[in-house]
């Protein structure tokens, strides 16, 4: 566990390496940031979605980032511009990590769940010229991100979302005056759609794909993606699934979250989606 100190703020992080960044002391590894939902810890994030074993497997450092209060700022509940400097949290973070780690500059990735999914996308806005690609779960596209969205360069974004989230609705939520506690955000459909505009991808969408799905599991995903060639941008659909990190262990969190998906490991998918980009 790292504590620099941003803006004479103690903010924590776990890094996590996996045996070959050892084995191989020659080579740069990609990095993967998975930021917690709100009111989750880092730990939690890290037992919560297991992405270390998928970071075994496929060779990427992953690290963990504590929020302030268990919340990062994407303009819901804080002002945007005024409020936690989470990414001058993350640039920090970046800059000790390639330091104190062998680190490949272009392959710089960031994920999350639910307020943390929505944090990556204020990253894809705010530092794409850092991030490869991006990937949220539960969280599309929040309205303060997009009143803020001015760096215009290209990044690759995969997006999750269940039918079934009673938490971030999969239809999006108008938010109030001043976005509110929970603001406004758009639909996973209006989030694919910007982000295909944003990447410059146009013309017909490819029909959705259905994934193969398991015995005894109810839901059902699709896949839709669209590239320009670099950057691809894609839409998984959890039909019936919950607020959930596709593949995980239940997670008694108290809240009714729905139901989890063992059609996908989330980590799989989200590192085959990122390990075709680089920056």
């Amino acid at each position: 566990v790292s504590s620099p100190v941003h803006k004479d703020e103690k903010r924590r992080y776990i890094v996590y390496t996996p045996p070959s960044y050892q084995s191989r002391p020659q080579q740069a590894f990609p990095v993967v940031f998975n930021f917690h939902g709100g009111g989750m810890s880092m730990a939690e994030q890290m037992l919560y979605t297991q992405m270390n074993r998928a970071a075994d497997r496929h060779q990427f450092i992953v690290v963990y980032p504590q929020g302030i209060k268990q919340d990062w700022n994407v303009g819901f509940g804080m002002d945007y511009l005024a409020g936690t400097d989470d990414v001058g949290f993350t640039q920090a973070m970046l800059s000790k990590l390639r330091q104190d780690y062998r680190v490949d500059d272009k392959r710089i990735y960031a994920t999350g769940l639910s307020r943390g999914g929505f944090f990556a996308l204020r990253l894809a806005a705010e530092l794409p010229r850092q991030f490869a690609a991006v990937a949220s779960v539960g969280a599309p596209m929040p309205v303060p991100v997009i009143d803020h969205h001015a760096a215009p360069s290209p990044v690759g974004m995969l997006l999750i979302h269940g039918t079934a989230d009673k938490v971030v609705l999969y239809g999006g939520k108008n938010g109030g005056k001043n976005g509110g506690k929970d603001g406004g955000y758009l639909s996973a459909e209006e989030t694919f759609a910007y982000w295909r505009k944003h990447n410059g991808i146009d013309g017909a969408v490819p029909p959705a794909r259905l994934l193969a799905g398991v015995p005894g599991d109810d839901t059902q995903v699709t896949q839709v993606e669209q590239s320009n060639g670099a950057q691809q941008v894609a839409l998984i659909t959890v039909k019936e699934g919950g607020h959930t990190w596709p593949g995980a262990d239940a997670f008694n969190t108290g809240l009714p979250i729905g139901k989890t998906t063992r059609a996908i490991d989330a980590n799989d998918i989200i590192w085959e989606f990122f390990s075709s980009q680089r920056r």
